[in-house]
């Protein structure tokens, strides 16, 4: 008789945010509204508060990265601007003034408990390509093992709208998958989600197992102060991305650090739900600016979407749009559906002549190099 089997009952909400007080290594994620304000820059209490918390983690043994914002908003007073610029130049001048502001402000306070912090900034691109991520990681990882305190940041002074991430919750989610954190906790003016307005009356919602848990949730944008580009959606997306990328996440208030480091039972616990994922898959799936789309036969959907195979040329119908070879592109199905998102080997220009043939004939008739996949799938990922 063959026994039967069960499946590992799940651990407790207890016993993960328990994990998180025992954590290895923390990403912890600061938005512009918990340590600044249009009128008065940089709240020495504020960041101050915060770094006791961290800088008490940090001593006790667990490595910290701090994500964070906060450089465009630390810019604008000393600029004579009234409120944060909607043109990109003076986004980025204000960056520029501001990142050095703010950088003196964490160096002075960390140093207070004797702790030494650096200055990382990144691109999505510094993400994206294999050379720099591997680089990117390399470096925080020997900050953190020399006891450091990395500080993060958008390299806000070079971005372009092309390849920003956005918003830094979701650059904080990628930099915790990129360096193997345990946990991330974002950290903004709100302490938790709730499943409504909490000015309503909504309530707290303690856990997210999965998408599912969210269905019937209203979640809201970003907030009063208007320093900060996020808001309840990008913690919300960017927990979500780590949970489902195999780590711990918690969105809470800057007021609660101390106790979310703790594990106690302060904001919302995102629980694990998937495993680890390439950084570079990650960001393809959630952050990548798509330049075109690739209209697949049913074939190449069942392929793509339940083989998990690579892309080829006979299973595509047509081109819409213009991008490069190394570009990001969607791949649809014939009903409208958005299969997967993938890098595509061709540019809009070669593609054409190729669409319908078979590996082998392209190379035939094409030459070498013209035998690939269209897109390989090991840069591939559903969506």
């Amino acid at each position: 008789m063959t026994p039967r089997t069960t499946e590992s009952p799940k651990p407790t909400e207890e016993a993960e945010r328990a994990a998180l007080a025992g954590a290895r290594r923390i990403v912890v994620k600061v938005g512009s509204s918990s340590l600044t304000s249009i009128k008065g820059g940089i709240s020495e209490k504020a960041l101050t508060a915060l770094v006791n918390a961290l800088a008490e983690k940090r001593n006790a043994g667990t490595e910290i990265i701090l994500v964070s914002s906060g450089a465009i908003a630390a810019g604008l007073a000393p600029l004579g601007l009234a409120k944060r610029p909607r043109d990109l130049a003076t986004q980025q001048a204000a960056a520029s003034v501001g990142q050095g502001l703010l950088m003196a402000r964490y160096t002075q306070a960390f140093g207070a408990h004797g702790v030494t912090v650096s200055q990382v900034l990144l691109t999505a691109d510094d993400l994206m390509r294999r050379t720099q991520h591997t680089n990117a990681f390399r470096a925080l990882d020997r900050l953190l093992n020399l006891g450091v305190v990395p500080v993060v940041n958008e390299n806000d002074t070079v971005a372009t709208h092309e390849i920003r991430f956005g918003d830094n919750d979701r650059l904080a989610a990628l930099v915790a998958h990129l360096v193997r954190a345990d946990a991330l906790v974002l950290l903004s003016d709100v302490d938790a989600l709730y499943d409504g307005p909490p000015s309503q009356g909504a309530k707290r919602i303690p856990l997210v197992r999965g998408p599912q848990d969210l269905e019937n949730v209203t979640i809201g944008k970003a907030g009063k102060a208007g320093v900060g580009t996020g808001g309840m959606m990008t913690k919300v997306e960017a927990a979500s991305i780590a949970a489902g990328s195999g780590i711990h996440a918690l969105v809470t208030s800057t007021a609660n650090a101390a106790a979310a480091l703790a594990g106690e039972d302060v904001g919302t616990w995102f629980a694990v739900n998937g495993n680890r994922k390439p950084v570079r898959l990650l960001w393809l799936a959630h952050l990548a600016s798509v330049q075109g789309r690739l209209l697949l036969d049913d074939g190449a959907v069942k392929a793509v979407r339940d083989r998990h195979t690579s892309l080829l040329p006979a299973g595509v119908s047509g081109v819409d749009g213009e991008f490069e070879a190394g570009d990001p592109v969607e791949m649809v199905a014939p009903d409208g559906t958005v299969v997967a998102r993938g890098l595509v080997n061709y540019s809009s220009a070669e593609l054409p002549r190729m669409l319908g043939r078979s590996t082998k004939e392209l190379g035939k008739a094409m030459g070498r190099g013209y035998d690939r996949e269209v897109v390989h799938v090991d840069d591939l990922v559903l969506v």
